[in-house]
C-alpha cells in the first residue's frame, strides 16, 4: 500500500489516499484515538470513486463520530481503472432491456454482475490485508453497502469480517442464492420498497435465503436514493453491536 495524500477534515477525521497497486482506495479514521479502532469497508455502486466521493465521505464522518476506521477502493472497471468490455456489453443490454419494457434475462444480470464479484472480492481482501496492518486500526471488521452480490461473497469466504451492512438496491445472480445459504454473520440489509431498478421480490427471496441467525430486514417506503436519515442510523447502532 502506497500513501498517495493526507488531509484533515474540519471536525477532525484524518482522510488519506492510498493506492494498491493499480487500485485507488480512500482510508479515514477518527481523530486521536486511544487503541487500534474496529474497520468498516464502504462500498459503493461501480460509478467510480470521485462520482461517489460526497455519499463516501458522509458515510466515512458517521463511522469516525462512532469510533470506527472507514475504507473503500476503486472497483474494477470504474474510475480511472481500465473498462471491462464485458461489463460495457452487459450495460448496453441492461439498457435496452430496461428502455423496451422488457425482463432482464438472468443472461444479462450473470454477465453484468458475475465478473465483477470474481474479480472485486480478491481485491477487497487484498486491501484489508494491508489495511489491517496500519497502526492504529484492528479488528473487527464490517462491509457496509455497495453491490449486495460483492458483499455476499464477502461475508462467504472473508472470515475477518464479523458483520455486514447490505443494500438490496442491485441485480442478484441466481447464483448468489445459493451462496446466501453459506453466510452465518449477523447482517442488516436495508430495502427501499420503490426502489424503480431493484426487483423487490428478488430482494425479499434473497433475505429469506441468507443463513444467518441474526438477520434484521430495514424496509422503507422510496426510491432507490431515498434512505432516510435513521435507516443510516439504525446501520450504525448494528455495527457499534458487533465490533465493539
Amino acid at each position: 500500500m502506497h500513501l498517495t495524500s493526507e488531509q484533515r477534515l474540519d471536525d477532525g477525521v484524518l482522510e488519506r489516499e492510498f493506492t494498491l497497486g493499480e487500485i485507488p482506495g480512500i482510508l479515514w479514521t477518527p481523530e486521536s484515538p486511544s487503541a487500534p479502532v474496529p474497520l468498516i469497508l464502504l462500498g459503493h455502486p461501480p460509478l467510480g470513486l470521485h462520482r461517489m466521493y460526497p455519499r463516501l465521505v458522509a458515510r466515512a464522518r458517521h463511522c469516525a463520530a462512532e469510533g470506527f476506521a472507514a475504507a473503500t477502493i476503486e472497483l474494477p472497471g470504474s474510475g480511472d481503472r481500465p473498462r471491462r468490455p464485458d461489463a460495457e456489453r452487459a450495460r448496453a443490454d441492461l439498457r435496452r432491456a430496461m428502455e423496451a419494457g422488457e425482463p432482464v434475462s438472468d443472461e444479462i444480470v450473470d454477465a453484468l454482475v458475475l465478473p465483477l464479484v470474481e474479480k472485486a472480492v480478491p481485491e477487497w481482501q487484498a486491501a484489508l490485508d494491508a489495511l489491517l496492518s496500519l497502526p492504529g486500526i484492528g479488528g473487527p471488521v464490517g462491509y457496509s453497502g455497495g453491490v449486495i452480490s460483492i458483499g455476499v461473497r464477502l461475508a462467504v469466504v472473508e472470515p475477518r469480517i464479523a458483520a455486514a451492512g447490505l443494500f438490496a438496491g442491485s441485480f442478484v445472480p441466481r447464483v448468489m442464492f445459493e451462496e446466501a445459504r453459506r453466510v452465518t454473520i449477523p447482517l442488516h440489509v436495508l430495502l427501499q420498497w420503490d426502489d424503480e431498478a431493484n426487483d423487490r421480490q428478488a430482494a425479499l427471496d434473497l433475505f429469506d435465503a441468507f443463513g444467518s441467525e441474526e438477520k434484521t430486514l430495514h424496509a422503507n417506503m422510496g426510491g432507490h436514493t431515498g434512505v432516510p436519515q435513521f435507516a443510516a442510523d439504525a446501520a450504525t447502532q448494528f455495527f457499534s453491536r458487533h465490533l465493539k
